[in-house]
């Protein structure tokens, strides 16, 4: 894995906004994997400035939505769908027919996963996947377990995740999640990781130590051969 450090959260949002423009100039068709959260805001604002120089860009970009709050109605403040419409998919004016994305409260949430693993095996893999580490080591919401679920799944959210600033906007909690699983992120092209803020820290000495476990879903990322992690000098420091 390649990590690069940045001196503020604006400068990570820089490079990253940099790197998802090259791989968009290379592939102009690009399939890329969004996570949401504070990690890549920064980054989507720039790419909806990027959008207003040069709209062309982004004509045949297609995105998939890495994962989503579930049981909660979809129009609700703090779901991911309500995220992403408002910082990336509506400014870069990415059509329903160049979106795939999990419903937050779908019938049958099973059915839900195998619907988006078909449509992701049709259009896929995922070019580029933008990925944030959870309090707890989580992977989109590939959760610490004994073992670690391949594909699109069902799943169960642990306390940590469910005390998550996303749902604190939230009427309704969100009773399970929807999310691609660990095959379907490291079968991914190219993965960039963005690590901010100093609250990180703990996870990251972790994360760092480059000992792949489940209890540290997102350690499987020293295992993908074109991984970058993209992480602020706060995330790095330790505490005196």
């Amino acid at each position: 894995m390649n990590i690069e450090i940045s001196d503020s959260y604006a400068d990570l949002s820089l490079m990253a906004k940099n790197r998802v423009v090259q791989e968009i100039e290379k592939n102009r068709r690009l399939l890329l994997c969004t996570a949401t959260g504070g990690s890549p805001a920064g980054m989507y604002q720039l790419l909806s400035s990027t959008y207003q120089e040069n709209p062309g860009l982004f004509a045949r970009l297609r995105i998939i939505k890495l994962d989503e709050w579930g049981g909660v109605p979809m129009d609700q403040p703090g779901t991911c769908e309500q995220y992403l419409q408002q910082n990336l998919l509506q400014p870069l004016r990415i059509p329903e027919s160049r979106y795939t994305g999990f419903h937050s409260n779908p019938e049958n949430p099973g059915l839900e996963c195998a619907r988006i693993q078909a449509k992701l095996t049709t259009e896929g893999p995922i070019d580029l996947c933008i990925l944030g580490i959870g309090m707890n080591g989580h992977l989109a919401f590939n959760e610490p377990a004994d073992f670690l679920q391949p594909f699109s799944h069902v799943a169960e959210l642990s306390a940590m995740t469910l005390q998550h600033a996303m749902t604190s906007e939230m009427r309704v909690k969100p009773g399970f999640g929807l999310t691609l699983g660990m095959a379907d992120i490291l079968h991914a092209k190219m993965i960039l990781i963005l690590i901010a803020g100093k609250d990180k820290r703990a996870i990251v000495h972790q994360f760092l130590s480059k000992k792949v476990s489940s209890s540290v879903p997102a350690s499987f990322l020293w295992l993908h051969p074109n991984a970058h992690c993209l992480i602020t000098k706060d995330a790095l420091e330790t505490t005196a």
